[in-house]
């Protein structure tokens, strides 16, 4: 049977003064710090678990990614483009691993604890996690890294080599990506809001990477489309002549991409909500389930206002309602992109 910490205290005590009973102020000192020591733990055990499941559903976007991406294409590069969002999380995770992580956070506990105001480029510490204490944070920031490399995929589908994609995918989630997070999100960043000294006075907020994380990404995809140009054959024939009327590539499941739109949706509840960070502080329990709310309305709103606002533009240029469900998910997407800053 076990024993209360009443008994645990008083027993304790008894043997540290000879068997003598303690006073009453020993006593309530060693409870006091028994339930501190247990509130302490069982905070860590809550925000652990909150960022393992957080960082869970950011991780499950890829598969909505790869929906997309399958359903975009033409069913003869599939396999293709499923075999390029694969990649993104292996080379994400590798790269973020060895030295990623420590570009982006080397050195840095997340606050102003640096009281000379240093401001660095990258971080020089914690490489392959070596002297990381919250292995649950790291897995986070790499759900996090993934995302950005994998908002790429969708741009180079149908007009990029394998192993030039893979040279890529490594590249930025072990050294571009790390130096925007560095930048902003660590207590060392030139635009970090908690920098000593932050950029003219308060810094930049994000909250939950709707520049570091799709901003990267979405500037990496559209220097991509402009150094690799159009797919072959989409507004010039073979030889290089410029199509009277650009040929369509459609893609060859809206199924696919409904079903990735809703998944991507799901797990943005992880990647907004999560980037609290932590439950146990003051009132973010709070913070928390607004945070959830807002992504909702903000995905639900996107979503209804790109159908209103197409399906008016369909009706002045061709006299027709239409109603068409690839601009509502780019709608919807696109609402949650928005809220993503804070």
């Amino acid at each position: 049977m076990s024993s209360t910490t009443y008994q645990t205290c008083l027993a304790n005590l008894s043997t540290t003064n000879n068997g003598a009973s303690p006073t009453t102020d020993a006593l309530l000192e060693c409870i006091s710090n028994t339930f501190d020591t247990t509130h302490t733990n069982t905070n860590s055990s809550i925000d652990t678990f909150f960022l393992l499941y957080a960082a869970s559903l950011v991780f499950f976007m890829q598969s909505g990614f790869a929906m997309i991406c399958a359903g975009c294409v033409r069913i003869n590069n599939v396999q293709n483009t499923l075999l390029k969002n694969l990649l993104d999380a292996c080379g994400a995770s590798l790269g973020f691993y060895t030295i990623g992580y420590a570009f982006a956070f080397g050195g840095s506990t997340g606050t102003s604890s640096d009281p000379s105001g240093s401001t660095t480029f990258i971080g020089t510490e914690n490489f392959f996690l070596m002297g990381v204490e919250n292995d649950s944070f790291w897995l986070f920031q790499f759900a996090f890294c993934a995302t950005s490399a994998t908002i790429v995929a969708g741009t180079l589908a149908e007009r990029c080599q394998m192993s030039a994609y893979g040279a890529y995918s490594i590249m930025l989630a072990a050294f571009v990506y790390p130096v925007v997070v560095h930048s902003i999100w660590s207590s060392e960043g030139f635009l970090s809001p908690h920098n000593p000294n932050p950029l003219w006075g308060s810094g930049m907020i994000d909250f939950a990477g709707g520049s570091v994380v799709h901003l990267t990404g979405g500037m990496t995809a559209l220097i991509a489309t402009k150094i690799l140009g159009p797919r072959t054959g989409r507004f010039y024939d073979l030889r290089g002549k410029v199509l009277e009327q650009p040929k369509e590539f459609p893609g060859h499941s809206l199924a696919l991409q409904c079903l990735g739109t809703f998944i991507l949706w799901f797990g943005w509840y992880g990647f907004n909500a999560g980037s609290i960070i932590s439950l146990t502080l003051d009132d973010h329990y709070l913070v928390v389930s607004h945070t959830a709310i807002n992504t909702t309305l903000s995905a639900a709103a996107g979503c209804v206002m790109t159908l209103f606002l197409s399906t008016i533009l369909s009706e002045h240029l061709t006299g027709e309602i239409t109603f068409n469900l690839q601009y509502t998910m780019n709608g919807c997407l696109s609402g949650l992109v928005a809220i993503t800053a804070g």
